[in-house]
């Protein structure tokens, strides 16, 4: 087994390693997410910390590590008689982002279910993780049905396997901790909410921190078990100051005022629900306890609502977690001056996270460096370089600095709910909540021989399957006499994720300030329904003498956002070249992803300039997407009253429909994909 890296030579990232150890004093806590950049030593910390977890007893050949003082008395393995078992560490378990249903909750011999009635289980990964720590790396990519089960196990505490009627439960409580990236995706809110803390994570920006980085990781990587051996002194400390704050934490006094306090911070905040209430009651206790306090005061309430409150106040998808902390302290003053003021107990020596051993100016283990640049704003063009532009300008706004007619950015309004876009036909591709396609979870529809071990029986087919046999197969009591050869896996119709590419005209006939607005809010509508339907999403602009990839496809649809938030306008229309270079992007992404179906939406009045007949090389164009069977629809931006009817034939040319913005935000979305089927069948 290979040394892991020490968890008190990790230096720095100190809220990382205080929300990791609250959550060891007091799994009560509800876990951790850990959102940061690559490198960052964020999978280093998680894995670091089951070192230091106390050791669990657990009844002698149970599978499922049942307390042997209480035992599950609904035990796969059980009955268990109450009296003394064994110690072991408490384990980490991973759940891999690819993994299956049966990997993660087990899996149930249904063959002999049927023919021995006999409930052969083989435990999962929520069985290993019961009372230890279940840990998703990347857990925002997860699929949404294991989502699912990680959120009905973490509500009832139990693992409920059932297949046809059969059915085995058992105990599943654990300490759930997930690292994440933000920039490949947020997570799920009712996922979110089931993390008690949430920890921000960077890179150090000072060269004397990064360089101890680089040294004591090149240290460990040349020996591991040596560099662990040095740092045992301070293990074995931290592992002894967990298990005393353990056995402080039941008598640490939440009072009625700091309680109050809680409560008025929640309120202020407007968090949903009153789970905020609760985790930060116990992180509050946890934080006094780690303090060696027997008394929850002030400074620990501020802490607890640091680590607790920045994922629960998110109002949409594209709202960046954090905390106002000048609003923090005004909530915390507010309810102190009501109960009189007599909150100024002293935190103790250590502060409220204090106490965390001091690790040195050295960074993060694992050499958080910078990915390297920063975010593309998609205005990378020469802003001399679009000529005068086109008469349709805009409405006289001022041109940023650098001329060339290039106009500011303007803000997207305000969003509006949209209806369905979806792609015709039956898909085969990634669980989402868009199209439709065969998967692993919906309605049923028929049955058919499994490929590789059955996940979902369908029971009416196998017994109609090994019904004829019955006689040959010499059956003589109640049982049914079945045969792998019998088994029939159900075929399910569900709904899948989307590629929405949107390719957007930020020339200068759409740098009017009302008008680019709109646009950018129809557009920002468009992608926070594809963030609710699990889609990937990409952008292609174009404006001046090219097109750009403003973001590669991704399931990071805030970043989306962000994008086009920052986009400029201003130049000639080279809409021909857009629709070329959406149609790279699809190209490339169907061999990445060949089960993923895309959506084309091009947002534009369809006017075109550049070049001999503009307008219809973009028509040859839009006919390349058409002849590849592409699902396309065209956000029509003219305005006026002189209106030229490009954006329609640019939709006909593509195969799809158009719609004006003001349709766009009426109801007549809801039949574009029935115009988009329609004009496929008449084809």
């Amino acid at each position: 087994m290979s040394t892991p890296y020490p968890f008190t030579a990790i230096v720095g990232q100190d809220d990382l390693r205080l929300g990791l150890l609250l959550n060891a004093v007091s799994p009560a806590v509800g876990g951790v997410l850990v959102r940061g950049e690559k490198g960052t030593a964020k999978s280093t910390a998680v894995r670091a910390l089951a070192a230091l977890m106390p050791e669990v007893a657990v009844v002698a050949g149970c599978r499922f590590s049942c307390d042997p003082g209480a035992p599950d008395p609904a035990c796969p393995d059980g009955p268990h008689d109450a009296g003394a078992g064994v110690s072991r560490a408490a384990r980490t378990v991973e759940l891999p982002v690819g993994a299956s249903e049966d990997r993660l909750v087990g899996a149930l011999d249904i063959e002999r279910a049927l023919s021995e009635g006999v409930k052969a289980f083989e435990p999962g990964l929520l069985a290993d993780a019961h009372r230890g720590i279940l840990y998703v790396d990347e857990v925002n990519l997860l699929h949404d049905h294991l989502v699912d089960l990680l959120l009905d196990a973490s509500a009832m505490g139990a693992s409920y396997v059932e297949r046809e009627g059969v059915s085995v439960r058992h105990a599943a409580r654990f300490l759930l901790v997930g690292t994440m990236n933000p920039e490949e995706g947020e997570l799920r809110p009712q996922l979110l909410d089931r993390f008690g803390l949430t920890v921000e994570v960077a890179a150090s920006r000072e060269t004397d921190l990064r360089v101890e980085v680089v040294r004591r990781r090149l240290a460990y990587d040349d020996d591991p078990a040596g560099f662990a051996a040095r740092w045992a002194d301070e293990e074995t400390a931290l592992r002894e100051r967990i298990v005393a704050a353990r056995a402080l934490l039941p008598r640490v006094v939440l009072g009625d005022g700091v309680l109050r306090q809680i409560a008025a911070t929640c309120a202020a905040f407007e968090v949903d629900g009153m789970r905020a209430d609760i985790v930060m009651a116990r992180t509050a206790t946890a934080l006094a306890a780690w303090a060696g306090r027997e008394e929850v005061v002030a400074d620990d309430v501020r802490q607890a609502a640091l680590l607790a409150l920045p994922h629960r106040r998110r109002r949409n998808p594209f709202d960046a977690p954090g905390l106002d902390e000048d609003k923090l302290d005004e909530a915390l003053q507010d309810a102190a001056d009501e109960r009189g003021g007599d909150d100024d107990d002293d935190p103790g020596p250590d502060g409220p996270g204090g106490g965390v051993p001091p690790q040195g100016d050295g960074p993060e283990s694992d050499g958080g460096g910078p990915d390297g640049g920063g975010a593309d704003d998609g205005s990378t063009d020469d802003p001399g370089a679009d000529g005068p532009g086109r008469e349709d300008t805009g409405s006289g706004d001022a041109p940023a600095p650098g001329g060339g007619g290039e106009q500011r950015p303007v803000r997207a309004g305000e969003p509006f709910r949209t209806k369905t876009l979806s792609v015709p036909g039956l898909g085969e591709g990634a669980a989402g909540r868009r199209s439709k396609a065969r998967t692993e979870h919906g309605r049923t529809t028929g049955s058919r021989r499994p490929e590789g071990a059955l996940t979902k029986l369908h029971l009416a087919a196998t017994v109609q399957a090994a019904a004829p046999h019955q006689r040959a197969r010499g059956r003589s009591g109640r049982g049914l006499v079945v045969r792998r050869d019998d088994l029939r896996q159900a075929t399910r119709e569900g709904r899948e994720g989307n590629l929405v590419l949107f390719v957007v005209d930020a020339s200068g006939s759409m740098a009017a300030r009302q008008r680019m607005s709109a646009v950018k809010g129809a557009v920002m509508s468009l992608l926070l329904d594809a963030y609710q339907r699990r889609d990937k999403v990409g952008l292609v602009t174009f404006r001046g003498k090219e097109a750009e990839v403003a973001l590669p496809p991704t399931s990071s649809v805030d970043a989306a956002a962000a994008r086009l938030e920052s986009l400029p306008t201003g130049g000639r229309t080279p809409l021909a070249a857009g629709l070329l270079k959406a149609h790279d992007v699809l190209r490339v992404e169907r061999m990445r992803d060949p089960s993923r179906r895309a959506l084309l939406v091009v947002v534009t009045d369809g006017r075109a300039t550049g070049g001999v007949d503009p307008v219809a090389l973009a028509g040859r164009a839009g006919r390349l997407h058409a002849s590849e069977g592409t699902a396309s629809v065209v956000v029509d931006c003219e305005s006026g009253f002189v209106r030229l009817g490009l954006a329609a034939q640019l939709a006909r040319d593509l195969g799809g429909s158009a719609v004006t913005l003001d349709e766009l935000r009426a109801d007549s979305i809801a039949g574009l994909v029935k115009d988009i089927t329609a004009a496929g069948r008449a084809a």
